[in-house]
């Protein structure tokens, strides 16, 4: 799994204090990406953070997510959330505009942000900004900018509503597709989404290789979705459960791993994702009626 920034990491790496609310607030602060560029500064990291975080930014750039990377120029709006990893490389040199961070719990009166389409991934997530919607997205986020730097005893409450506010007018520049499609279209397309998932696991080619997702939850967590939702999308595409075919496509590779390398099966179990040698044994036998000592003799003879 990409590793998490934490946000009091986020706020090490620019060398300032975390700001925090009262308890139960949440956190939220707003910066100027002009005052984010500093001297000696390492890359980003690809990781997963554990806060929310939209940007407003004016210059080339290249955003980098599990299976897709995306090319930006001109003015963007980028919404990410703490479950989808992703890298930002800057490709201009000088880059202007705002970034915004907040927790979950700031903004949790309104509702789960991480279920707002803003939020949902690169597909809705980058909305790319024409010259005359540049300035009303500026003008906004200098409002935030000066209310948060105010002495308005209620100012949060404000930043509130207009977060919420700015969520709105960005998902209205971009129609989320795919939200009024039939049943069966949506089954087929979480179906396959999960086989391209399941499938880029494979093949292990190293003992140091371990599988990253292994539970139903695991999938549909990485598919934004309930994992009742997959199961049931599954089992009408596929006449499968979600941990059938998991398992289904592990017994593939534990066979090839059995007759293909000299493995131990502590090293074949560890890297199937099993805490344990013998764990790993059970779940083989179950599915083949043998031992996998006695499937890897048995291809020898």
């Amino acid at each position: 799994m990409a590793p998490v920034t934490s946000l009091q990491t986020f706020y090490q790496q620019l060398h300032r204090e975390t700001e925090q609310l009262s308890p139960g607030a949440g956190h939220f602060n707003l910066f100027r990406v002009e005052d984010l560029e500093l001297p000696n500064s390492k890359p980003v990291s690809y990781s997963r953070r554990d806060f929310f975080k939209i940007s407003l930014v004016t210059g080339d750039s290249k955003i980098h997510y599990a299976d897709r990377t995306v090319d930006t120029h001109g003015t963007v709006l980028v919404f990410t959330n703490p479950m989808i990893p992703f890298f930002w490389e800057r490709i201009s040199k000088r880059q202007t505009g705002f970034v915004c961070v907040f927790t979950e719990a700031f903004f949790a009166r309104y509702g789960q942000i991480k279920d707002f389409p803003a939020f949902q991934g690169p597909a809705t997530g980058i909305v790319q900004l024409a010259d005359d919607q540049t300035g009303h997205f500026q003008e906004f986020f200098e409002r935030m900018y000066a209310e948060l730097h105010g002495d308005y005893i209620f100012k949060y409450d404000l930043l509130r509503n207009q977060l919420l506010e700015l969520v709105h007018e960005a998902q209205k520049l971009q129609p989320i597709s795919g939200q009024l499609v039939s049943a069966a279209n949506a089954a087929e397309r979480i179906a396959g989404l999960f086989a391209e998932l399941l499938e880029r696991q494979f093949p292990i080619e190293m003992t140091s290789q371990v599988l990253r997702l292994r539970s139903a939850k695991d999938y549909a967590q990485q598919l934004h979705v309930h994992v009742n939702h997959l199961n049931k999308a599954l089992k009408t595409i596929t006449g499968h459960t979600t941990m059938q075919l998991i398992a289904e496509r592990m017994m593939q590779e534990a066979r090839i791993l059995l007759k293909s390398t000299d493995w131990t099966i502590g090293e074949i179990s560890r890297s199937l994702g099993f805490e344990e040698p013998n764990h790993f044994s059970a779940f083989f036998k179950s599915k083949s009626g043998q031992s996998p000592n006695h499937f890897r003799q048995t291809q020898k003879d």
